[in-house]
This record gives C-alpha cells, sequence and structure tokens, in this order.
C-alpha cells in the first residue's frame, strides 16, 4: 500500500510540474510578443531567452525571505557583528583611492556604501548564482507580483539589445538582482555609470559598482551627515495608528516633538526634535507573541530612502547600523 501511494504521489507531482511547465511556456511565447511590440529586436529575445526555465526554487524563495519571519534583533545580528565590521575596513583600505573619489564626488558617505555592499553581497563574496533571466521570467509567471518582474525581465532585454549587458553574465540573486550591490534592471537602467570608461558597465567591479552605488542613492535624494534612526523606548499610552509596522509606506510622519509625550527616553533623542520623523515597530506584524512597543525606533528621512533601495525594515535598519559601526571608525 506504501509503494502505492508513493507511485500516486511521485505521478501526482510529475503532473503538476508538467502542468506548470506547459503553462510557463506559454506564458514566455506571450512575452516574447510583448517584448517584441515593445520595440526589443527577436535576434535578442532568441538570444536571452533561449534557454529560460521555470524555477520552483524561486518561488519558494520569495514565499521564505528573512525579512518575512526573522524578529529584529536576530536579523541585525547575524548581518552586523565585528567580522563584517573587520572584511569592511579591509575592503576600504585595499580601495581607499577610489571610495574617497567616489563618496566626494557623489556627496555621498563611504561608510554607506560600505555598509549597502555589506549588507547586500558580504562585500562581493555573495553575488548569487541563479539565472537572472530565469528567475525573473518565473516571478513574471507568477501572479504575486508578476507585472513588476515581468517589467524587469522587460528592461534586461532591452539593456542588452542596447550591448550595455552582456547576457552571459547575467547571474545573481533568486530575485534577479546582480552585482556588488544586488541593483534591479531597472536600477542598472536608470542610475548605472560606466566609471572607468571602458564602454561597458560591469556592476561586478569596484569602480563601475561604487560608482553606480553612489550615484543611486544621491539621486534619490540622500543628505550627508543626517540621522537615519535612533532606538526609543514607548510609551503604552501611544495610539496604535502611530506604530508603522509595514515598509510599503511610512504613515503620520510628524516632527520629533511632536511625539515628546510618548518617547520615555526622549532627551537622548531631543537633538533631532524637529526633523521630520515617523515611528517604527518592525517585529509587530511578524513574530508571534510580539511586544506592540518593543523594539521600536524613530526614523527620518534617510531611513526612508534605504527603503526604496530594498524596501525592508528589517535591511534598513541592518544598513543603517553598520553605516554608524563604521563612522565611530573611519
Amino acid at each position: 500500500m506504501k509503494i502505492i501511494k508513493f507511485v500516486l504521489f511521485f505521478f501526482i507531482l510529475l503532473s503538476s510540474n508538467s502542468l506548470a511547465n506547459n503553462e510557463f511556456n506559454e506564458w514566455v511565447n506571450k512575452f516574447s510578443d510583448r517584448a517584441i511590440k515593445k520595440g526589443i529586436s527577436k535576434d535578442t529575445i532568441d538570444k536571452v531567452l533561449k534557454n529560460v526555465k521555470f524555477l520552483p526554487n524561486v518561488i519558494r524563495y520569495d514565499r521564505y525571505q528573512p525579512e518575512f519571519y526573522e524578529d529584529t534583533k536576530t536579523y541585525i545580528e547575524k548581518r552586523v557583528n565585528q567580522k563584517k565590521i573587520k572584511k569592511g575596513f579591509g575592503l576600504y583600505h585595499k580601495n581607499r583611492n577610489l571610495i574617497d573619489e567616489v563618496e566626494k564626488k557623489f556627496s555621498v558617505e563611504k561608510e554607506l556604501l560600505l555598509a549597502l555592499m555589506g549588507i547586500e553581497t558580504n562585500y562581493g563574496n555573495y553575488l548569487g548564482k541563479m539565472d537572472i533571466v530565469s528567475s525573473l521570467a518565473t516571478l513574471g509567471f507568477d501572479k504575486r507580483r508578476s507585472e513588476f518582474f515581468t517589467n524587469e525581465l522587460l528592461t534586461v532585454l532591452s539593456l542588452v539589445d542596447k550591448g550595455l549587458i552582456d547576457h552571459q553574465v547575467l547571474f545573481g540573486s533568486w530575485a534577479g538582482a546582480f552585482g556588488n550591490f544586488q541593483f534591479m534592471p531597472t536600477t542598472i537602467e536608470k542610475y548605472a555609470i560606466d566609471y572607468d570608461n571602458d564602454n561597458k558597465i560591469d556592476l561586478k567591479s569596484m569602480n563601475d559598482s561604487f560608482a553606480s552605488a553612489a550615484n543611486y542613492i544621491n539621486k534619490i535624494g540622500w543628505k550627508t551627515g543626517k540621522p537615519c534612526f535612533k532606538k526609543i523606548n514607548l510609551k503604552k499610552q501611544i495610539p496604535n495608528k502611530f506604530l508603522n509596522s509595514s515598509a510599503r509606506a511610512i504613515k503620520h510622519k510628524r516632527k520629533l516633538k511632536y511625539y515628546k509625550k510618548y518617547i520615555i527616553n526622549y532627551d537622548s533623542v531631543k537633538i533631532f526634535e524637529n526633523y521630520s520623523s515617523a515611528i517604527i515597530t518592525p517585529d509587530k506584524d511578524i513574530v508571534d507573541n510580539a511586544n506592540l512597543f518593543s523594539p521600536a525606533y524613530i526614523v527620518f528621512d534617510n531611513y526612508e530612502l534605504i527603503l526604496k533601495w530594498n524596501r525592508s525594515l528589517r535591511f534598513a535598519l541592518a544598513v543603517c547600523t553598520l553605516k554608524e559601526n563604521f563612522s565611530n571608525e573611519l
């Protein structure tokens, strides 16, 4: 009986995968027609999509990201530690002239650039080995964020069609991000720079990747020397409407002094009382039985800009925390 059940299960699994692959192939054909209407050459479409395939693991990764289940303390401690800080110092000293030059030219602190690279790829040591084209196609086929990833795939085709990217090097994260700073295709299109003037954009090189990251964060409005966040202790009397637990939109922004009566340790953040701010409680909607009021952070405009880079409350906290560690030393 167990053998019969196993065979039946195996048959169902094969049938399910077969059905998914058939539907995926139909989606790719329709996508190709859409790409042609967007003006992308058939030669590029055939070349880039030649070996595209449905990747079931990409769907699994999408549904089970660390940002969806790790509490804030665990998330940050895994990504900000002495080993990470030491490795960042080593990268900086090895590339000091380039990084100092980029910092000055784009008015973006080197500490922030090092923090972004450290959190994203452990300073280029983990760039991802997934086939970006197949990843984007899989996520475009999936219904959860279909239009977003379909547009990213169209952008990849356009970049290849224009000769800006070699399709043979498109390997990166499961979500389609690429290079030392994990740029999505639309980010490459808008902000990437051929900084060393070799007629190609290589986001795995130090020159192009650091300049492109600095250009991106500068263009979206980063303010040098301004705060990112501060940890606070909240009084339980604070109305729930002021507690942001989603990264999609930070609401109820006020000058910090507005929240004075709700913050126990207000004296430690009083210096920022005239800054536009909001309160986040990142564990509230993620962690089972989480404390409604802790951990809590007052966040400022620069923090929201990190959310444009990666829309995760924990990611932005980790980046800003690592940046502060560098600021105390560099």
